[in-house]
């Protein structure tokens, strides 16, 4: 199945440098999520990522809500904790479409 690319919301997630920082982040989270106690394969507790940018809850909270709106992350919900990965077949099909320009 082939994923539809809602292009303008990746460009606006990625307009913003916190979002790109957090993208950053999630590409490699061994590096920035150590501390994290359940295994980082099913992705970075939201939580670490407010700690770590430095800002409220709820700011942090709409940013990863755009990236997932653009398909940039992915969230699984564990019991009252939501986990966020990078969604790599996004990047993938974004960086296709912009070299076909």
């Amino acid at each position: 199945m082939i994923q539809e690319l809602d292009i303008d919301a990746i460009h606006k997630a990625l307009a913003n440098p916190v979002r790109r920082q957090i993208l950053c982040w999630l590409k490699d989270p061994e590096a920035y999520f150590q501390e994290q106690v359940h295994p980082l394969a099913m992705g970075v507790c939201a939580g670490l990522i407010d700690s770590k940018t430095g800002l409220s809850q709820s700011t942090v909270s709409g940013h990863l809500a755009i990236l997932q709106k653009a398909g940039l992350v992915t969230v699984q919900r564990v019991g009252q904790w939501n986990f966020f990965k990078r969604n790599e077949e996004t990047y993938r099909l974004f960086l296709e479409h912009m070299q076909a320009f």
